[in-house]
């Protein structure tokens, strides 16, 4: 498969220097790149900390829902 890209000229500049100094073709160098990038792994990480996610909760806190008797209804909506 062939693909053409545009590339932005200081993109271009670093790929090429990069691959003159590891002494390997640009079409080459681009390859090993792609291949990195779609076989990294999907790890799902997570931005909470331990200690969020091992949180169990109060065993005796009543659920939310209970309190749901006490609410108001909502207004109705004026229609003029």
């Amino acid at each position: 498969m062939q693909i053409t890209i545009d590339l932005p000229p200081d993109l271009e500049q670093d790929l090429i220097r990069q691959a003159a100094q590891s002494n390997i073709p640009l079409q080459t160098l681009i390859l090993q790149v792609l291949r990195q990038m779609t076989q990294i792994p999907r790890i799902s990480t997570s931005w909470w900390s331990e200690v969020i996610l091992s949180y169990e909760g109060i065993p005796d806190f009543p659920p939310f829902e209970s309190y749901r008797d006490e609410l108001l209804p909502p207004p109705e909506p004026e229609l003029f």
